[in-house]
């Protein structure tokens, strides 16, 4: 998530100058939080990756969205009209900044010299989350498995600056992020592969149209 303002600085002054800001770590596939109880919650994730995960009655599971250092999740982004259960699961060990929304614009008792920045800078924070599912929309609405791996790539490629990159999925959960498939996913790949487009090296992308 791009910002125009220091967000390592942002998350430290965050974290000591507001009491109400609580630091959790969680370790691999742990549940970091759901959407199920309206708990208003914000969260930063300071390090470590996690997912947004969507079961439906039937079990089946959908990447709704991935998250990676400094990005920002919680109930507060989404309005639960469904019974599906949604929840933030850790991939890695991951460290988590918590904080609830009602409280951005109370004053703090202890006088917190933080909610004043915190409420200027809440809009960029939310507007780079409406970029980032924005972007998702854009891939899920291309028609083809090919168009959606490519135009994951190339939004990879461009927030690495490189033509090289890692997938932060494995190739399972990739599939389940694109909502596609997985043995129709990997044989686009081998075509891909085969079509001169990308080279790959275990999770190890490099695309060669660009």
């Amino acid at each position: 998530m791009n910002l125009n303002f220091n967000v390592e600085n942002f998350i430290h002054d965050f974290e000591n100058s507001c009491h109400k800001a609580q630091k959790k770590f969680f370790a691999k596939n742990e549940v970091i939080t759901t959407y199920i109880q309206k708990r208003d919650q914000f969260c930063i994730l300071i390090n470590g990756n996690a997912d947004l995960v969507r079961y439906d009655l039937n079990g089946n599971r959908t990447i709704v969205e991935h998250f990676s250092k400094n990005d920002i999740f919680g109930e507060v982004f989404y309005t639960i009209t469904t019974n599906n259960e949604l929840l933030v699961e850790a991939r890695e060990k991951c460290e988590v900044l918590i904080y609830t929304y009602n409280d951005i614009h109370m004053k703090c008792r202890n006088h917190c010299k933080f909610h004043p920045k915190l409420s200027e800078y809440l809009p960029e924070l939310i507007l780079g989350k409406v970029n980032a599912l924005n972007m998702r929309v854009e891939l899920l609405t291309k028609r083809s498995i090919r168009d959606k791996l490519l135009g994951y790539f190339s939004l990879l490629s461009t927030r690495h600056l490189s033509k090289t990159f890692s997938l932060p999925f494995s190739l399972t959960d990739l599939a389940d992020y694109l909502s596609i498939d997985r043995s129709a996913m990997m044989r686009e790949m081998k075509l891909l592969k085969e079509d001169g487009l990308i080279e790959k090296n275990g999770h190890k992308i490099t695309l060669l149209y660009k």
